[in-house]
């Protein structure tokens, strides 16, 4: 009698499962995390304590008002959280938008355009940054649109394959960026370093606290009117219908070409407001490390979160804690940065793995030598 097994899909998944299994699939993740350190001769726990410490800061420099560390996690944060809204929003069609990171860098494109070249064009403008932040803003989601837009069209009019299109246009984008800071625009006073002139300061996104800027501001809003659009609006119903099933959403009269073009321009216009983030907040000029792969730790921060943009905001200031709690073990412990890395997989693919087996079931069906098939669960 063969036996072989069965991968099937379970008829009703509990409340209780969908909030259960990602909890018990990051602490499954950190149990693995810990044996990678033993067998690098880490204390995992003294480790584990160092990336909190170093994400967070300890009680001592709370009590004595310094949050330094918990500072650097909020502003690494800010673009994850964008990227990961960005991908968010396109998954929850089934449209996988890999291009975050293209997008982001466009989006910091438009912005640094404004910046520099508006006060040249249009001198008579105030340089105040109340008129100049909307431009930036508008700037940097409409480029971020506007490439995402490449391959909603040719997915929703080709039906070319958007993993495809998104991944290579992430290149593209980068490597434009790469000539404007190199080339095109490049600071003649910049003593032959890559890199544009500095933006005006009247440009620069305010600061809350140390390096934390308003870009924090605007990602909390953005999560709560992607929250809105998706859970309060027909648009959200729509994009939500299709993702689940599509075919009782073109039956029910819902246009896929339309409702594609819309999610790629909300999801890229997120990407690009990320970029506009970076620059405008941080480099404060285009050169090397706006490309650092914000994008694509987006789609770790929207699986983590489920995909639902109120999550993804917390789910992303976790992720951002494991970089800054990564470098901070590899300054105090010596331990390699890309440690960090190998965590975020890890947590990764429990949660995945954890999330196939909350839906599906392996099912052991043993076929008899008459052909007939018994199954056992």
């Amino acid at each position: 009698m063969a036996v072989s097994l069965k991968l099937e899909k379970r008829l009703q998944v509990s409340r209780q499962a969908t909030y259960l299994v990602p909890v018990v699939s990051v602490v499954l993740a950190l149990l693995f995390g810990a044996l990678l350190l033993a067998s690098a001769g880490a204390n995992p726990w003294v480790t584990y304590k160092a990336m909190l410490a170093g994400a967070f800061g300890t009680p001592a420099q709370w009590r004595d008002g310094q949050f330094f560390s918990l500072v650097e996690t909020l502003v690494k944060a800010i673009p994850i959280m964008l990227t990961g809204l960005s991908v968010a929003i396109a998954f929850r069609m089934r449209f996988w938008n890999i291009g975050a990171e293209g997008q982001l860098v466009m989006g910091g494109v438009g912005a640094a355009a404004v910046a520099l070249w508006f006060p040249v064009l249009f001198p008579f403008l105030p340089e105040s940054l109340w008129v100049y932040l909307p431009l930036m803003v508008l700037a940097s989601i409409l480029l971020g649109a506007i490439w995402a837009l490449i391959p909603a069209l040719l997915k929703a009019y080709l039906r070319v394959d958007e993993i495809i299109t998104t991944l290579m246009l992430n290149y593209i984008a980068i490597l434009f960026y790469q000539y404007l800071f190199n080339i095109a625009w490049k600071d003649p006073q910049g003593f032959g370093f890559p890199g544009t002139a500095m933006l005006p300061e009247y440009t620069w996104l305010p600061r809350i606290s140390g390096r934390l800027h308003w870009g924090l501001v605007l990602a909390v809003v953005a999560g709560i009117l992607v929250w809105f659009i998706m859970d309060r609006t027909r648009a959200g119903y729509e994009i939500r219908l299709i993702g689940e099933n599509p075919n009782a959403a073109r039956y029910a009269g819902v246009s896929l070409i339309y409702n594609i073009i819309l999610v790629m321009l909300l999801s890229g216009g997120l990407a690009g407001l990320a970029g506009m983030s970076e620059v405008a907040g941080i480099s404060h000029r285009l050169q090397r490390g706006l490309n650092v792969g914000n994008g694509f730790t987006g789609i770790i921060v929207a699986w983590l979160a489920k995909l639902h943009p109120m999550a993804v905001l917390l789910v992303g200031v976790l992720l951002a804690a494991l970089f800054v709690g990564g470098e901070q073990i590899q300054i105090s412990m010596g331990l390699p940065a890309a440690m960090s890395q190998v965590l975020q997989g890890a947590i990764l693919l429990f949660v995945l793995g954890g999330d196939i087996f909350s839906r599906y079931r392996l099912r052991v069906v043993r076929a008899s030598a008459t052909g007939d098939a018994a199954v056992e669960g």
